[in-house]
């Protein structure tokens, strides 16, 4: 294990030499959401000078950025002449450089000033290809082509991935990654991420990769040393869509979205959605029956806790998105999403590395907060259409 911490101001200049004694890093990237961690550094002056608000912290693992992103929590310090701590103990929560982007909502008329907002707009996109879809908001919300009081430092475009297939969305005052959330699933379940590069912070797409004939993990082959796995039946199969209803017709669109694999494994489960757009022309009420038949897809919670051999490293032989195997020990095999890795790693004990795979259920937001967040969606679409 070779690991190192660099502190960076937002201008990716790097503010001091690297951290010494630290210990209990622990750090999460997730499939497109923002990363979390921290980590305990001892407080000499010379760290806590580099610890200011808008600062960012640098995980290097193996001489590779493993996670780069603002620290959310710069100083929570804690000492007392009873605890032995010497000069204190300070403990460091940060991100990625998703949560800067997270931090924005997708404006209807981006290029105008937020006082030039019109009351009856939306940003739309039509047969849209989903890559296109994403980079475009991230773009013109945060990105260099938004309002500069808007852009995030040094923050720029990363190279066409040719990801995903043409989508429909339709947005307003949202927060940017639920767009683009509701883009990648819609358009052909693409990945999203930011990584730094030099002296700037790329953001791109990606084709997530069908990695289960190589990517293994099992008691056999010594990188899988805990499991759990459940399965539970789906929350919808059908989604049934209806368009908005347009004052003085009693003419409303409605459209079927199903999954009928699960239908035919389970039992049919129907879900009313009001799909946010008088009709679907633009594909708008698709999009949107698409995203809740995935949301509400059989949830396989598959959670591992795997180490590193020679053969098989993340990062290296598998990453976020990537579909793997994974052998039980009663001989089941299931072949799922890496959702999260997360890596443990302290001075003294070395580092272990485990894998959250499964179905978009298999995350490690709680419940609430992903009822939370499908609640704000909805409301959303009622309260623009006032």
């Amino acid at each position: 294990m070779a690991i190192t911490l660099l502190i960076t101001d937002k201008n990716l200049v790097v503010q001091g030499d690297p951290i010494v004694g630290w210990k209990d890093l622990d750090t999460t990237t997730k499939y497109n959401e923002p990363a979390s961690g921290s980590v305990s550094l001892p407080a000499y002056p010379e760290v806590m000078t580099q610890l200011q608000p808008g600062n960012r912290l640098v995980v290097i693992r193996n001489g590779e950025i493993w996670t780069a992103g603002p620290m959310e929590e710069p100083t929570d310090y804690d000492w007392s002449v009873d605890n032995g701590l010497g000069v204190g103990e300070v403990t460091v929560n940060f991100s990625d450089d998703l949560a800067t982007i997270a931090g924005h909502i997708t404006w209807p008329e981006p290029s105008l000033t937020w006082a030039g907002q019109h009351g009856d707009t939306w940003r739309t996109f039509t047969a849209t290809n989903a890559e296109t879809i994403i980079r475009t908001l991230v773009n013109e919300n945060a990105g260099p082509g938004a309002r500069t009081d808007r852009r995030i430092p040094q923050l720029v475009l990363d190279s066409v991935a040719s990801a995903g297939t043409n989508t429909a969305l339709r947005t307003r005052f949202e927060p940017v990654l639920d767009a683009c959330r509701a883009a990648a699933s819609s358009g052909g379940g693409i990945g999203f991420r930011t990584r730094q590069d030099g002296s700037q912070i790329k953001f791109g797409c990606y084709t997530p990769v069908d990695r289960t004939a190589t990517a293994r993990f099992s008691i056999g082959l010594g990188n899988l040393r805990g499991i759990s796995f459940s399965q539970s039946a789906p929350t919808a199969t059908h989604a049934l869509v209806a368009g908005n209803e347009t004052a003085g017709s009693s003419i409303r669109t409605y459209v079927e979205v199903s999954d009928t694999t699960a239908a035919s494994t389970w039992w049919r489960v129907e879900k009313y959605v009001d799909g946010g757009a008088d009709n679907d022309s633009a594909g708008e009420l698709t999009a949107s029956g698409t995203n809740e038949v995935a949301e509400g897809a059989a949830p396989v919670t598959l959670s591992t806790v795997t180490v590193d051999t020679e053969d098989m490293q993340a990062g290296r032989d598998y990453g976020l998105g990537d579909r793997v195997t994974v052998a039980l020990p009663h001989g089941l095999q299931v072949t799922d999403l890496v959702r999260a890795i997360h890596l443990q790693a302290s001075a003294d004990d070395g580092e272990q590395i485990a894998s959250v795979i499964g179905s978009q259920d298999a995350t490690t937001d709680p419940r609430t907060v992903r009822l939370i967040r499908t609640l704000s969606r909805r409301l959303g679409r009622l309260e623009t259409r006032k």
